[in-house]
């Protein structure tokens, strides 16, 4: 009855610091005064991008890289065209870009094709060329390499606000060694899949990293839209994050080597989110995995650092990677056994467990409450007409209480990397930097 009991305790302790934190991100997300930063010298930027089959989306990238209002001398695209079986490299080849070509079935995922693609740049070398477009010599490659003062990943799905490489150059020389960027949807208004994706971004963007950045403390970044200084490159000797989520064991690595992760909102990114659920479960079941593989590699780290050094920062980071499902699937195991071995009654376990659903229908209406204020915020960079974003709204939950049965497969499943198929977009982001509505 005492384990039991303590383990109670914990949950609900666990979780009313998160529900408080969370509250207290909103008011400030909501009504703290955002970080202005002024102009700064341009630095020499490489952008890196890992793109599986992905001929119907980067070209649309690549020329929105090429409208930035950055200095063209300033900025280099480099692709990994992770074995791909269409055009994706010559696409490239012809936009400009520099393209190390991978053909490897047995490491699969973004985190393997980054890794490759800094070895190439580090060695100044590229794969087996498929383009007659002619390729620079390994001298002239080293000689840009060496210049280069950050790196910004990228997806070959986004599309960029003209001045986004800007934007996110004032918070870089400002000081900060990683920046993360504001993440919105090219397809909002798809349907209610689509929008459940691009609402839980566009919170994360305002309500919490917003948040984090005005309060001090460091931000996580969120698959892309991110810029990372070389020092940072060259400590990690190239990319060697492998997990299923990359980005967050990045994120991890560099707050416990002290960096803290900045945040800029004036810089907007267009990301394409799945349309059909079973693309929604598959993208989401790997981000589950990835979540649980993060907290048993970085949870220990987090926590020793969090207590002796006193770094906030660690113990928010804690809380976002806590694997809550599998907590209460092991408090429920134990109370089963209890049931079993006549320690407690069955009738005290159902109560727990009736905790159990009450506290996740709270969370989801909490979650549906902060989407309402999201789209009150947010919504002309959003990008959607009224009753869609009400419709979407009142159907946030039910992609919330889907995370459920997700968590729960991506515990006892082996869970692999896998390409989402993008399509060709339709719009491109508005030049105005209040409105996120495409053309």
């Amino acid at each position: 009855m005492g384990l039991l009991t303590l383990l109670d305790y914990i949950v609900i302790a666990i979780g009313a610091c998160g529900f408080a934190y969370q509250f207290f991100c909103i008011v400030v997300g909501w009504f703290g005064k955002p970080v202005q930063y002024p102009d700064a010298e341009p630095k020499h930027i490489c952008v890196v991008i890992s793109a599986r089959n992905e001929s119907a989306v980067i070209g649309e990238l690549l020329q929105s890289l090429a409208e930035q209002d950055y200095p063209k001398e300033f900025l280099d695209i480099w692709v990994c065209a992770d074995n791909c079986t269409d055009d994706t490299a010559d696409i490239c080849r012809k936009a400009g870009a520099y393209v190390v070509e991978r053909f490897n079935l047995d490491e699969i995922g973004k985190g393997y094709a980054l890794g490759y693609l800094f070895e190439n740049m580090m060695a100044g070398t590229f794969g087996e060329a498929k383009s007659s477009t002619k390729t620079p010599s390994a001298k002239v490659i080293q000689k840009r390499q060496a210049q280069y003062d950050a790196f910004l990943v990228l997806d070959a799905d986004n599309l960029l606000k003209p001045n986004y490489v800007t934007e996110l150059n004032k918070v870089f020389s400002s000081g900060y060694r990683v920046v993360t960027s504001y993440r919105n949807s090219k397809n909002f208004s798809s349907n209610w899949v689509s929008s459940g994706s691009a609402l839980w971004f566009v919170r994360e963007s305002r309500l919490l990293n917003n948040s984090r950045h005005i309060l001090g403390a460091s931000c996580h970044v969120g698959g892309t839209g991110f810029m990372f200084a070389r020092s940072i490159m060259e400590r990690n000797q190239g990319w060697k994050h492998r997990l299923l989520t990359e980005d967050l064991e990045f994120t991890m690595d560099c707050v416990l080597n002290g960096d803290k992760v900045g945040y800029c909102g004036t810089a907007m990114l267009f990301d394409e989110q799945p349309v059909t659920f079973a693309q929604s479960w598959r993208q989401r079941l790997r981000w589950s995995k990835g979540f649980l593989q993060v907290f048993r590699h970085y949870a220990d780290r987090l926590v020793r650092r969090a207590f002796r050094e006193g770094d906030f920062s660690c113990l928010d980071l804690t809380l976002l990677i806590f694997p809550w499902v599998l907590f209460e699937i092991i408090r429920l195991g134990i109370g089963a056994i209890w049931v079993w071995l006549g320690f407690v009654s069955l009738e005290s376990q159902i109560v727990s467990l009736l905790h159990v659903g009450w506290v996740t229908l709270t969370g989801s209406l909490f979650l549906m409450g902060v989407a309402l204020l999201t789209v009150f915020i947010e919504g002309q960079r959003i990008g959607a007409r009224k009753l869609e974003l009400l419709s979407y709204v009142l159907a946030f939950p039910i992609y919330v209480l889907s995370y459920l049965p997700i968590s729960i497969y991506a515990i006892f499943s082996k869970v692999e990397w896998k390409p989402i198929q993008h399509g060709a977009s339709a719009s491109k982001p508005n030049k105005s930097d209040k409105s996120g509505k495409p053309e």
